[in-house]
């Protein structure tokens, strides 16, 4: 049995190093060897496959002015950058949130929420060169990488110990969480090459840093209003001043002006939306609302609720259970529920037809070893919308009643005042005179409550003396 366990270990140390050896790659950035298993057609494959998902998930945020911004200054990037032969896409998401993200092949996302925290040109560039840099430094092929490496030392933990296989599926999904973020020294890196890109294409990326200051207000702030960016982007510690040195240290090099174009910026953002778009569903005094598709109904009481174009969430504090709520495939809603627990191979344990207030639908109730399902099939104006209620096998029946009077309780949405709601928009102003912020958001009919939101949204401080003719960023409908 030793010698057994010595072979396998042989064989496997073997097989890895010649798995090494064949996967070696010079990296675009910094031309060193690397191991690395994604090769860039791997890439290019994975962000194909990636990029419907995501505007599918958040939407796409439909401004020509904008996405062609962001598309001449993406490609200009891109060309200077250490891989410019990839065909990079740039696209604006309809989200609130305030993020920026890559995936590997050259897709480069940015929020609506994101871009209506910027102040100029410069800081979306210094975030530009920074998402641009997770593309070029291979990050995301290096955590493929990583993983890759790990399944290999898990899978020959499974063939020799049997306590290990027993656990293996949790194991497994521990992994995958592992390397879901980018490390601090990936942040570092892109950073670099944030300043660099940025101050090639001829921007000041001192901007940048300043940019990381509104991010790191913005969490202290809190208020719900925590970017997404800090929570995929882990900050490297003293960001702030090891970016303003490298840019710096950039500009020495330079000999012409770089830019920042705060007015031209401002002004293009004019009437962007800002937070959530009520147009796309929202809740009120515990009713969910869609004044485009013309239905309501409740939310139960302190639940969470999360509103994608994809599908909306709806769960209790404590996590025990789910409500999810999105547009079913099929032909009725007898189909669409027979397809529902076929394709899922779920145990039927009881359905049926009936009437939600005066619409066919059809329910069914259903489970696996670990989980129970309530599900309503409701036909309203052509299409099948599906309710699912979900907790496991002992939490299911604390929650039934909550499922229950949600799906029941669908309806048609009539009421103008529910219907007629618009979102906010940025609205760029003029100061008529030299004074605090404070007392220019006082001028303008902003509300005292919204001051320091406003403060963070200018990255400004209420004290800031602010000048006759400075344009600012101010909410309005």
């Amino acid at each position: 049995m030793k010698k057994c366990i010595q072979r396998c270990r042989l064989f496997f140390g073997l097989l890895l190093l010649l798995i090494l050896v064949a996967a070696c790659s010079r990296n675009p950035v910094t031309g060193k060897k690397e191991i690395m298993f994604m090769s860039e057609s791997k890439e290019i494959a994975v962000g194909k496959e990636s990029d419907p998902q995501i505007v599918a998930s958040f939407g796409k945020y439909e401004d020509a002015k904008i996405q062609a911004f962001i598309t001449q200054k993406g490609k200009e990037m891109a060309a200077i950058s250490h891989r410019p032969n990839l065909n990079f896409e740039f696209k604006v998401l309809d989200s609130p949130v305030v993020n920026a993200f890559a995936v590997p092949g050259g897709y480069v996302y940015f929020t609506r929420g994101i871009l209506a925290h910027f102040n100029n040109e410069a800081e979306f560039a210094g975030v530009l060169g920074h998402e641009i840099g997770h593309v070029t430094a291979r990050h995301s092929a290096k955590q493929y990488t990583s993983q890759i490496l790990g399944q290999g030392a898990f899978l020959a933990g499974i063939l020799l110990s049997e306590d290990f296989r027993q656990y293996a599926g949790e194991a497994s999904q521990g992994m995958q969480l592992l390397f879901l973020k980018f490390g601090r020294d990936n942040e570092s890196e892109s950073d670099e090459l944030g300043v660099e890109y940025s101050t090639k294409i001829g921007y000041d990326a001192k901007e940048m840093a300043d940019f990381f200051q509104t991010l790191k207000r913005l969490s202290d702030d809190g208020g719900g209003r925590v970017p997404t960016f800090l929570s995929t982007h882990p900050d490297p510690a003293d960001r702030y001043a090891k970016v303003g040195q490298l840019a710096e240290k950039w500009r020495k090099s330079t000999n012409g002006k770089l830019k920042v174009n705060r007015n031209a910026y401002l002004r293009m953002i004019d009437g962007l939306i800002y937070g959530e778009d009520p147009r796309q569903g929202y809740v009120e005094n515990d009713q969910f609302y869609h004044p485009d598709l013309k239905f309501q109904y409740p939310v139960p009481t302190n639940w969470r609720t999360v509103n994608s174009p994809a599908q909306v969430q709806m769960a209790p504090a404590d996590g025990k259970a789910i409500m999810v709520f999105a547009i079913a495939q099929g032909t009725t809603p007898e189909a669409a529920a027979n397809d529902f627990v076929k394709n899922n191979q779920l145990q039927l344990n009881d359905s049926g037809r009936l009437k939600v207030n005066g619409m066919e639908a059809f329910a069914v109730t259903a489970q696996n070893d670990k989980l129970r399902v309530r599900s309503y099939f409701i036909q309203y104006n052509n299409l099948i919308y599906n309710f699912q209620g979900i907790a496991s096998l002992t939490d299911f029946v604390n929650y039934q009643n909550d499922f229950e009077n949600t799906m029941r309780n669908f309806d048609t949405l009539n009421d103008p005042a529910k219907i007629n709601v618009n979102p906010e928009k940025i609205k760029i102003k003029t100061v008529g005179k030299t004074a605090s912020l404070t007392e220019v958001l006082r001028a303008l009919d902003m509300p005292t409550q919204r001051f320091q939101e406003l403060a963070i949204l200018n990255g400004m401080e209420l004290s800031d003396q602010v000048s006759k003719g400075t344009l600012i960023k101010v909410i309005g409908k």
